[in-house]
């Protein structure tokens, strides 16, 4: 599963057998989340007719500003219920937290997944009467610039995004995904519009990384950054040293982590 240019894309972009105790970090996940979940219970929206299309909010307060987490699992694995340990970082600053579910390949295609995940943020926007700060891990990351792009969100933050597919079509990830050329061009960020101004949205892209993540996940952050960056975005590209494509999470359950400190600032406006 080698590349045109040569590189291992199973061993890039498979980040489970990349890292052999992901499953004890998810379990950590885990964990956070039935505590977050016992000590603040969150609101089931519905946000769509299919039994996926639910977000939880955890509300920090009546008209504080909500951030969206959209979850990774490269769009063919996990749900809301395993995310819920973000929220009190960021309920500590005022800041609700929506955390969308969304339909998984290969029952249905990349696409139909973007689809929900603009319905579940604009059903945010319509209940705060604001674009909210959208961010991401991994394949959230990818949906994340995406909801950028399309003037759906106010600021995005990827987190280990994948902003071109493409690397992604002879890797074993693509047998749910089902990926050829011309759907992998289409539905990667890096052709898309860039939000530059010229709509109403925001205009910040933060593409953040691991720095013990794999040479073409940081490439892909990198890249992003700059090339937004190019065409009038305002980007900031970080590897957060030490962390890997799993851990690179672990800022998030801390409430006084520089990277829960951009997020809220970015929700409030700063």
């Amino acid at each position: 599963m080698t590349g045109k240019s040569g590189i291992d894309l199973e061993a890039e972009y498979n980040n489970r057998a990349r890292v052999p105790d992901h499953q004890a970090v998810m379990l950590r996940w885990r964990a956070a989340a039935e505590a977050a979940r016992a000590a603040h219970p969150p609101q089931e929206i519905a946000y769509g007719s299919g039994e996926r299309q639910i977000m939880d909010l955890f509300e920090a307060a009546p008209g504080a500003p909500v951030a969206v987490f959209l979850h990774g699992g490269y769009w063919q694995a996990l749900d809301r219920s395993w995310f819920s340990g973000l929220a009190p970082a960021l309920l500590a600053h005022g800041v609700s937290l929506a955390i969308p579910s969304y339909d998984l390949a290969p029952a249905v295609r990349l696409g139909h997944i973007l689809r929900q995940v603009r319905a579940a943020t604009d059903a945010v926007r319509v209940r705060t009467g604001a674009r909210p700060v959208v961010f991401g891990h991994s394949a959230g990351g990818h949906m994340a610039a995406c909801m950028l792009s399309e003037a759906r969100a106010s600021a995005a933050v990827s987190i280990s995004g994948v902003f071109d597919l493409a690397p992604l079509i002879p890797t074993s990830l693509n047998v749910a995904l089902r990926l050829d050329e011309a759907e992998a061009a289409a539905l990667s960020p890096i052709h898309w519009p860039v939000p530059d101004g010229s709509t109403p949205g925001g205009t910040i892209l933060d593409c953040v990384v691991g720095a013990d993540e794999s040479p073409e996940f940081l490439r892909q952050s990198r890249m992003m950054a700059d090339l937004w960056a190019a065409r009038g975005v305002e980007t900031r590209y970080e590897a957060l040293p030490g962390l890997n494509h799993f851990t690179v999470l672990d800022p998030l359950f801390d409430k006084d982590s520089a990277l829960v400190g951009r997020i809220v600032g970015l929700a409030h406006g700063r």
